[in-house]
């Protein structure tokens, strides 16, 4: 013998009401937060002196700085101009291949699942911390005055801070490979090298070469700043217009700078998404 058919009850409104509206004590805790957040958020405001008025008289030396740049104009320079751009690709190329080459192997060394020992991993995460603690406008004053002025010194500031944030990237990147996998490996027999080969490098591969060409779109930016504090490339020269007021050739510096950063943005874009959508696909 069967049970008659359930049929559902229709909830009224309050009903409805009550039932997606949260505790009276999430409700107070959540608006408490965001009370202690906008109070925050002001006090830094006012700690800083971001005043309105301030702010509007900033744009409107900012929209004479700019009427001052048009029409653009290299004055002969335009040479000169692409060469010192070209240096500074070369110093985000070059510190981002070295950042990633030395993060590889303290990653594998910081992560939770593959570090040889739980107090090296806690070393190696703290050199981490260290490595990205510091700003690269930091290193870069720092190795001005140890190597001399030139793009060396932007160089090996990038690669410092570089390698300390790609390095626990990678380890987080590691972290999340399949257990199972890992596991099974281990049960077979397998050493952490060929654990490292077959499960988790399939997986992470695809997401670190991500990550890598990411840091080198954000190096191009990086590497200009670097330049105005003496590490050579397009920055440097940037800076030395500014300070003669050379307002038109600063207009055309800064041209130069937003085309190589938007075509490296959109390729680094496009090879990211492939290296994505295959990594799913192998998935």
């Amino acid at each position: 013998m069967t049970g008659a058919p359930m049929t559902a009850v229709p909830m009224t409104e309050a009903q409805l009401l009550a039932a997606v509206t949260p505790p009276f004590a999430d409700r107070l805790r959540l608006r408490a937060a965001w009370t202690g957040l906008f109070a925050l958020t002001a006090f830094c405001a006012w700690f800083v002196d971001l005043s309105p008025a301030r702010l509007w008289e900033g744009f409107g030396k900012l929209g004479r700085l700019v009427w001052l740049m048009l029409p653009p104009d290299p004055a002969g320079f335009l040479g000169e101009f692409a060469a010192a751009l070209a240096e500074t690709l070369a110093m985000a190329l070059a510190a981002t291949l070295l950042a990633a080459a030395l993060a590889f192997p303290l990653s594998l060394l910081g992560a939770r699942n593959l570090a040889p020992h739980p107090g090296l991993r806690f070393g190696v995460r703290r050199l981490f911390d260290l490595l990205r603690g510091v700003e690269e406008l930091i290193w870069a004053m720092i190795f001005v005055r140890v190597v001399g002025l030139g793009p060396m010194a932007g160089v090996i500031a990038l690669t410092l801070s570089e390698t300390g944030m790609l390095s626990k990237l990678f380890a987080e990147t590691f972290e999340q490979a399949e257990q199972r996998m890992v596991d099974s490996l281990r049960a077979a027999g397998a050493n952490k090298a060929e654990v490292v080969r077959f499960a988790v490098l399939p997986r992470a591969l695809p997401v670190m070469a991500s990550h890598v060409l990411y840091f080198l779109e954000s190096n191009v930016r990086s590497s200009t700043i670097l330049g105005i504090v003496g590490a050579g490339g397009v920055g440097f020269q940037l800076a030395d217009r500014i300070r003669v007021n050379e307002w038109r050739q600063v207009g055309c510096l800064i041209v130069l700078i937003l085309l190589a950063v938007a075509t490296i943005d959109w390729i680094s874009g496009r090879l990211r998404r492939r290296l994505i959508e295959g990594g799913k696909s192998a998935a």
